[in-house]
Order: C-alpha cells, then structure tokens, then sequence
C-alpha cells in the first residue's frame, strides 16, 4: 500500500502527518498550534482556528503569550479545554526558556539580573514580587517568587523575603517586581518597601543589591540611579 501524502489525510491531521515526516522546524505557529487545538469545528478546521488566534495576537507571540483562558475562548470552536492546552504549552515554553544549564549565573550588573528574569516575568498580565538569593560571588543561589498580586499591585511581606534569604545561606538579596502597564518608575510605596527591607536585611548581615522594575521593553534599577 502506498504511503499517503500530507493532502490525503483529514485537514486537521495535516500538521501532525508534516512534524512527522519533516520534523518540528518545518511547521508554521499555526500548524503548531493546530496540533494543540486538536480538533476544529464543523466549519473551521484546527488550522483555521490556529490563524485566528495568531490574527488575535497580531501574529505575535509574546503578545499570545500573555492571553488568558477567557481571552482564547472567545474564539468560536476554542472551549476551556483547548485554551488551557494552548496556555500550558506557552508555560512549559516559559519554564525551559528559564532553566539555566551548567554553572550557576552571575549577577554582574542590573541588566545580567533583568535578563536572568525575562523567563519569569515576562508578558505577565499581573504584577509579580521575586528575589534573588546571591552568595559572595553574585552568584544566583535561588530564584525565588515571594507574592502574587493583580494589575496594580502585590502584597510584600519582609518575612518571606528574609526566611527565603535565611534558608539560601544567602550573602546578598536582589528584589525586582513588574510593572504589566509599563511604567518603569518607582512608586512611593516601592521606595518605602525598599528602605524598609534594607533596613532589616542590615541587622542580618545581608546586603540588598538591588531593587529592579521589570517591564517588557526594559528596567528601573535601584542602585544605578543611587536611591538604594
């Protein structure tokens, strides 16, 4: 029997049959998509719904990486089920984007600490408030999520951040939290949290580094604009 071809198999097959035979580069974000979804409807086919959500996205990416689960069901023929696939596909994404091979990373600078923190804060709708816990070396001992917040803000608490520092062995502590509106500027309460971490972290012998402002087209450092 002859083997059929990509055009023999049903519509929504079709991505599955060419990762198969011409391996995971050759597919289009659709196609790759497509395979996420699944199944279409009987008007669209996986493919079809695949470009609809790229078109939602601008044929972005990292723009589709930060739509929610209500975001994709607005699709028609994207249910809850095919949404949080596509969802916890991005994640896993994420997740490997984040894990560092070898060595430990070395926090030179604020950008080298912005950088190490793109895969985790990245495209976040939310804000998010994260420490590193650095030895001697500036080396990155853990990187730690301490609290999770809505659009505007997040609850900090000093003790999660010192009991995280404490259990780390850690020499040194940077804080960075984002900003999902963009504006990189440090509020009055950011500035009050900072002195006040750093007040207590003196009485333990642990230094702050630095407080860093994450947003997606760059970063507020603390200690490069001297109010550390």
């Amino acid at each position: 029997m002859a083997k059929r071809s990509i055009k023999d198999w049903a519509e929504d097959d079709r991505p599955r049959e060419k990762l198969l035979l011409k391996g995971r580069s050759a597919l289009s974000d659709a196609e790759l998509l497509a395979i996420l979804i699944g199944k279409g409807t009987q008007v669209h086919s996986a493919l079809d719904l695949g470009k609809v959500i790229l078109q939602m996205a601008d044929d972005d990416l990292n723009k589709l990486a930060r739509f929610t689960v209500e975001q994709l069901t607005t699709v028609p023929g994207i249910g809850q089920a095919k949404a949080v696939a596509v969802i916890a596909a991005i994640e896993l994404a994420r997740r490997k984007k984040s894990e560092e091979p070898g060595k430990r990373p070395v926090v030179k600078s604020s950008r080298s600490a912005y950088d190490h923190l793109k895969p985790y804060l990245l495209d976040l709708s939310h804000e998010e408030f994260w420490m590193l816990c650095l030895n001697r070396r500036m080396e990155v001992l853990k990187t730690v999520r301490v609290s999770t917040g809505g659009v505007s803000g997040t609850f900090v608490d000093p003790r999660i951040i010192f009991h995280y520092a404490l259990q780390n062995l850690s020499n040194s502590i940077l804080l960075c939290h984002n900003h999902p509106s963009g504006n990189m500027n440090p509020s009055d309460e950011d500035l009050l949290l900072t002195q006040k971490i750093k007040a207590a972290a003196g009485y333990l012998d642990i230094s702050v580094a630095d407080h860093i402002i994450f947003t997606n087209d760059g970063y507020y450092s603390f200690a490069d604009h001297g109010v550390l």
